[in-house]
């Protein structure tokens, strides 16, 4: 098992809530691990958002979102989890999935049961296979794992949105049976139907937020007084980069320059020019 791996499985097992802010790209990840998080997320809004300006509903493929967490696996200390979607096909494609992120560094790969083309669990349209299909698809994730795939399996569900709460609780329950490493449950609209997750779900449970979603303001203390691992903040720190840069864009069209910024030596020292300089020097002679 890789340090990073390992790391992780040891983060989920320690008590209380990690409230995380999602990654896009190996500077926000770089972000994340210097602010102090023991782990990142990579999901695949943001990264379908910033890669492509497209938006989550399946358009970006295995191939893209491999290459984008392939860059934020290699740019940080710290395991980060990846948004592996369906799996991109059948449970053999699940298996060549998780393999693949494997492979690619992550420590964790999130696979669920959406339809294709699958799309953002809060986005309209959301659609799940039926419970053989559900089933096959984590069985193949954690046959995979058991295979020798160096990582851990989130399994997630969108069944609670669609199909009610019921359904989502029965595969949650399945993906525990099956040996998941965790499981994340969307689509759940109360805390009261959070206290029954929390009490049929004894992994490590994730909770996926997102700003302006009044079905979803549950409170941080509430989910750690449940017993939940991780409250994933998904998008906000491209959000918030938004923001920043429609401001500045803005500001300059303008004339002006902006006021928060960040100066040209804190932009090198993120990317490593301070550690590329001393790998230079080692090797000038």
């Amino acid at each position: 098992m890789s340090e990073k791996v390992e790391r992780l499985r040891e983060v989920l097992s320690e008590p209380g809530l990690i409230v995380l802010p999602g990654c896009h790209d190996a500077i926000s990840a770089r972000i994340v691990a210097r602010a102090g998080y023991p782990l990142a997320f990579m999901g695949g809004l943001a990264v379908a958002a910033a890669r492509l300006g497209l938006p989550d509903t399946g358009l970006i493929s295995y191939a893209e979102m491999l290459d984008q967490g392939r860059n934020i696996c290699a740019a940080v200390p710290i395991p980060v989890i990846g948004d592996g979607d369906t799996g991109y096909g059948n449970a053999v494609n699940v298996k060549r999935t998780v393999a693949g992120y494997a492979n690619a560094g992550f420590a964790s790969v999130m696979i669920e049961d959406q339809t294709l083309p699958k799309r953002c669990g809060l986005a309209a349209g959301v659609e799940v296979v039926d419970r053989s299909e559900t089933v096959a698809r984590l069985r193949a994730a954690v046959d995979a794992r058991e295979a020798g795939a160096d990582i851990l399996i989130l399994g997630r569900t969108d069944a609670a949105a669609t199909l009610g709460f019921e359904e989502g609780l029965w595969r949650a329950e399945a993906y525990q049976d099956l040996g998941v490493d965790a499981v994340y449950l969307e689509g759940a609209e109360s805390p009261a139907e959070l206290e029954r997750l929390a009490a049929r779900i004894h992994l490590p449970k994730v909770y996926v937020t997102v700003e302006g979603i009044a079905e979803q303001a549950v409170t941080a203390p509430q989910l750690d007084d449940m017993g939940f691992k991780i409250m994933l903040w998904a998008a906000t720190m491209l959000n918030v980069s938004i923001q920043a840069m429609e401001e500045a864009a803005a500001t300059m069209n303008q004339g002006g320059l902006p006021e928060r910024i960040v100066q040209w030596d804190h932009l090198n020292r993120l990317a490593g020019l301070d550690d590329y300089y001393a790998e230079e020097e080692r090797y000038r002679s």
